[in-house]
């Protein structure tokens, strides 16, 4: 059930590069205004995700769950109405606010649902991105048919995901709750979490570049117009749906530490082939692209959660929303560079940040005590925080 309100929210960010391709053609939005329309929905949202994180620790808040979805979809729906471009800035700055609060609050009661188990996570980061890959099948025929006008039909699913989630979202919190007493044996790796935290910063510029890049690149490039881009889109969010699967059982084989840095020496690779190679082979490796660009999506918040044991809201705020929308900040200055040359060469630089993550992770190691596979182990009177790890010792 977390997992589908996961992708309930996702969906929302997913539907920000579906808009790009129908404000350039109906507002004829350069590629910067159509950058800035993407910093609109991770700019705040960076800001913004610590003090959400912050207050996850001081206090269990379930009713910002539904507040922060209902939010991520009314700001997608009055983007279309907005008459104006500071009109559609804000709407779609609303929609990332929601976004913001969202993540830390549900990756928390996340944690209570999965008991410590990286496939477990998994399974609830694959629920954010079969949301990302829905919005272009779900988003895209919409917007065909009644343009951006008819922007105000994609609040449906965060009616329905707010309605479907509530019930196990007020379970989830009374058990943690009742484990606020708990306390980790464990102190806060800062070190190791703001490596982590620079990794996960490069993966969000490539991945939130290509997601906002792509759909035109393979207009540009393919024939099939609109439909060759919203396949392209597609392609890329699906391929993260799978990585994200792979994820967690690479990592009880490998641990996860040695399956990020695999999946990142993996990326340049499949980066490059996405801007250089000819053709159709742009879908094939735009799946390759995302699904090493995902396998360490779900390792990334449970090595955050136990780098930082003790602050596991900021660490959820951090790794599934500071780092990863960040990567919007960049996303003007792609727009540019595509402006002043072509978007071939603004999209190169990205197969560079590929590499930055992958030798930044060969710093990382396990957190304490705990192993590819396990979790860290609080302290409780008789029982385990959040639901994580093992018996009292």
């Amino acid at each position: 059930m977390m997992a589908i309100g996961h992708a309930t929210v996702d969906f929302y960010q997913g539907a920000v590069p579906c808009l790009v391709p129908f404000l350039v053609a109906e507002r004829h939005y350069g590629y910067v205004a159509a950058a800035g329309i993407v910093l609109a929905a991770t700019l705040l949202s960076s800001i913004v995700q610590p003090l959400f994180g912050a207050l996850t620790d001081r206090w269990t808040m379930p009713w910002l769950i539904p507040i922060s979805t209902t939010g991520a979809g009314l700001g997608i729906a009055l983007a279309g109405p907005a008459d104006s471009y500071p009109l559609t800035w804000l709407a779609i700055a609303l929609s990332g606010m929601g976004v913001a609060a969202y993540h830390p609050e549900s990756a928390r009661l996340a944690r209570v649902a999965c008991r410590g188990s990286h496939v477990a996570m998994g399974w609830y980061s694959l629920g954010g991105n079969i949301g990302f890959a829905l919005a272009p099948i779900v988003a895209s025929p919409i917007l065909s048919a009644g343009g951006l006008g008819a922007t105000p039909w994609l609040l449906v699913p965060a009616v329905a995901g707010v309605l479907v989630t509530a019930s196990v979202i007020r379970r989830l919190a009374r058990h943690a709750a009742a484990s606020r007493v708990a306390h980790s044996l464990r102190a806060d790796d800062w070190p190791q979490f703001a490596r982590l935290s620079a990794v996960i910063v490069c993966r969000s510029i490539v991945f939130v570049g290509l997601s906002t890049f792509i759909a035109l690149f393979a207009e540009r490039h393919l024939t099939g117009g609109a439909t060759a881009g919203s396949i392209a889109l597609f392609t890329l969010f699906a391929g993260g749906a799978i990585g994200t699967v792979l994820g967690g059982r690479l990592a009880a084989r490998w641990g996860r530490t040695r399956t990020l840095r695999r999946a990142y020496a993996a990326s340049i690779l499949a980066t490059a082939g996405l801007v250089f190679a000819p053709g159709w082979s742009l879908y094939v490796f735009a799946a390759a692209t995302a699904i090493a660009l995902y396998i360490p999506f779900s390792l990334h918040v449970t090595l955050g959660q136990d780098y930082l044991p003790n602050r596991v809201g900021t660490a959820s705020g951090v790794t599934l929303g500071l780092a990863v929308s960040i990567g919007g900040v960049a996303t003007p200055a792609i727009g540019a560079l595509a402006e002043a040359t072509t978007l071939r060469i603004a999209l190169t630089p990205l197969i560079a940040l590929c590499a930055a993550a992958w030798l930044l992770g060969r710093g990382l190691t396990e957190p304490g005590e705990a192993g590819a596979g396990d979790a860290a182990v609080p302290v409780v009177r008789g029982r385990e925080q959040d639901g994580v790890g093992g018996p009292e010792r």
